[in-house]
């Protein structure tokens, strides 16, 4: 009986131990020769980490908040992957995607129920009132997967109607840590960036406070819902040093978040920018500035 009693017990402990999936192989065509391809990094320490440590290390946090590079496919693998294993972990309580606008959460929820009692829509772009912004062969896979779980998916975006308020008449923003002049001001210079030098400058507070905003409306969102929670979002908002997470830390809630950033290799990121980074293959690169010129 003894011999039994051990025996189970050491089951027991194996299966609540188990090792995580090996991730997704490399779908981007680009760096897959790089030395950092693979390569996770605890920024903190510098210290190389393995996939099943970066997810025991996650499972620890409340709030997880993922940095993404909106057109690389690996990253939304690695997003589905991610959501598996920290799943496997412990309890998920939430998911929430800057991809999704409250107006659609209505439409999130009935899907989802529908899903979950065996009756997924034939055409899910439509039912979910998807928006064409966000390319569905990318985001499709993690979405249905998140409509069959039995934590809530929440939207975590500003609706257009709340962008164009904000636009018109820029609200206050209370805190400090997201209104300090070094945040702000990188914050316009990537907006200038991102339009191509091109965007009046009379137009820069108006875009800088929809992008503060949207940061805001994230973090709330992630207070809001069932812990612990996962937030994708692109990587400026994901920042520590200037987006979600200033957020969080001006509503009271700096601590119990984790952050990880997802990047091609070859990019810069620092222990200011994120808790961890994972190097991922990478797309050709786009002047998407190109077709703005004279």
């Amino acid at each position: 009986m003894r011999i039994l009693l051990l025996c189970c017990l050491s089951l027991l402990v194996a299966c609540q131990s188990r090792g995580v999936l090996p991730p997704p192989a490399p779908i981007a065509s680009e760096g897959r020769d790089h030395g950092d391809l693979g390569v996770i990094l605890d920024l903190r320490s510098g210290e190389r980490i393995t996939p099943q440590r970066l997810v025991e290390r996650l499972a620890r946090a409340s709030r997880v908040v993922v940095g993404e590079q909106h057109d690389n496919p690996d990253h939304h693998a690695l997003q589905l992957w991610l959501s598996r294993e920290l799943a496997a972990q412990r309890p998920q309580g939430s998911v929430l995607l800057e991809m999704l606008n409250p107006s659609q959460q209505t439409r999130v929820d009935q899907v989802r129920a529908e899903t979950r009692a065996g009756r997924p829509p034939l055409d899910a772009i439509r039912a979910l009132a998807w928006q064409p912004g966000w390319d569905w062969a990318m985001y499709g896979a993690l979405v249905r997967y998140q409509l069959r779980q039995p934590y809530p998916l929440l939207a975590a975006n500003l609706d257009r109607e709340e962008i164009m308020r904000i636009y018109q008449q820029r609200p206050a923003l209370q805190g400090q840590a997201s209104t300090a002049a070094a945040v702000q001001q990188r914050l316009q210079r990537d907006i200038r960036e991102s339009h191509c030098g091109l965007l009046p400058e009379s137009q820069v507070p108006a875009m800088l406070a929809v992008q503060q905003q949207r940061d805001r409306r994230m973090a709330e969102a992630l207070l809001a819902a069932p812990r612990p929670s996962l937030l994708l979002a692109g990587a400026f908002h994901a920042r520590k040093d200037l987006g979600v997470p200033l957020h969080l830390a001006d509503l009271g809630a700096g601590q119990g978040n984790a952050v990880l950033m997802l990047a091609e290799v070859g990019r810069q990121v620092d222990a200011s920018m994120a808790d961890y980074v994972w190097f991922t293959a990478a797309q050709p690169e786009q002047d998407h500035c190109a077709k703005l010129r004279p």
